[in-house]
């Protein structure tokens, strides 16, 4: 039973409930994108880098045939490509295009706004606790790193 009457839930309640936020937002960004939530997340990863298929599947926790069938229909739209991995010859690197990284730091602009507009009934000091607090919970989990800092993903488009 989940009692609401002054306002308060539970660490668990708030914890799963702003998760299905969070994911609602960010799955109706990327739609307006024209991508499914998980090319949002694939296009995201690779901002900063390209990876592998094995770092790529343990990333955003997908199974083989998974990750290959998201990276064919993403490459199919011309948004990543498979290249060669200089240090195993047997084994491919997945990268942005050029038409998907313009797409991914728009997407990921806007979906920074959204998400960050979330809080913005919070006061500057309220929003500084919040992150510290969920930071901590993702370091102490070790959960990998799917979604940069807005500051991050700037700078990894520049480059």
């Amino acid at each position: 039973m989940v009692k609401e009457d002054d306002g308060r839930i539970g660490v668990v309640a708030a914890l799963v409930r702003s998760s299905f936020l969070v994911d609602a937002v960010y799955a109706a960004s990327a739609r307006e994108y024209g991508l499914t939530q998980q090319q949002g997340q694939l296009l995201c990863v690779l901002m900063g880098r390209s990876y592998g298929m094995g770092e790529l599947g343990a990333t955003l926790g997908l199974a083989k045939s998974s990750l290959t069938g998201l990276v064919d229909r993403t490459e199919r739209n011309g948004l990543v490509r498979r290249e060669p991995d200089p240090r195993d010859t047997r084994a491919v690197r997945v990268a942005l295009t050029e038409r998907g990284a313009g797409l991914v730091d728009e997407f990921y602009a806007e979906t920074c706004k959204r998400i960050d507009d979330l809080a913005a009934g919070l006061s500057a000091a309220e929003r500084d606790a919040l992150a510290g607090l969920l930071g901590r919970v993702v370091l102490d989990n070790e959960v990998p790193v799917v979604f940069q800092e807005p500051d991050e993903g700037a700078a990894a488009g520049a480059r």
